[in-house]
This record gives structure tokens, sequence and C-alpha cells, in this order.
């Protein structure tokens, strides 16, 4: 039996969505939807994880969030 990427052994397809989540310091970080935990804001989700970098690039030059 092979199991596709992304899929449960029922054969059912598990949905991997990406955010941005702002940490108490002031950075922002791209995670999955099963990572997200306490944080002070989030923008998301996002299908892929590319565009979660293109939305904390933008996050970055609005003052939103701080570079590393």
């Amino acid at each position: 039996m092979t199991i596709e990427k992304n899929s449960k052994p029922d054969g059912s397809q598990e949905t991997n969505t990406w955010h941005v989540v702002q940490q108490t310091d002031g950075h922002c970080e791209i995670i999955s939807q099963t990572e997200i935990t306490q944080a002070v804001k989030t923008w998301g989700p996002f299908s892929t994880q590319s565009e979660a970098i293109a939305k904390r690039v933008g996050l970055i030059r609005a003052g939103k969030c701080l570079p590393q």
C-alpha cells in the first residue's frame, strides 16, 4: 500500500495550510496549521508556504513584524 504525501491512512486528504504568526517579541514565523498555539496575532490560512512567505515579507515592510 502506498500512502501519498498529505494523505491519511484512511485515504482522505489532509489539508495543510500555512499561517504567519506574530510572537510576543514582535517577530513573525511561518507555521503549519497543526503547529498553531497561543500567539499575539495570526494571518492566514494560506494554501502554500510561498504565499505565507510573501505575506510575511509584506508585514515586515509595513512595520507590523520585525525582521529576523
